[in-house]
């Protein structure tokens, strides 16, 4: 049986390895509580690719 509550994944990915064109895309999933956060999520995480910490939104 599934849990019933607000957490859902959310899907993250690199803004700006999109704006680059390059080839792939750095994408982490997480949880988030849909009640306390319901806009999109903004994290600042690791892209392998670009090899620095850029800013990581969440897609639908």
């Amino acid at each position: 049986m599934a849990k019933k509550g607000n957490r859902v994944q959310v899907i993250l990915e690199c803004t700006e390895h999109r704006k680059s064109g390059q080839p792939g895309a750095s994408r982490y999933i997480t949880t988030k509580n849909k009640k306390n956060t319901p806009d999109r999520v903004e994290l600042k995480k690791y892209n392998p690719v670009l090899k620095k910490m850029t800013v990581h939104r969440e897609i639908k």
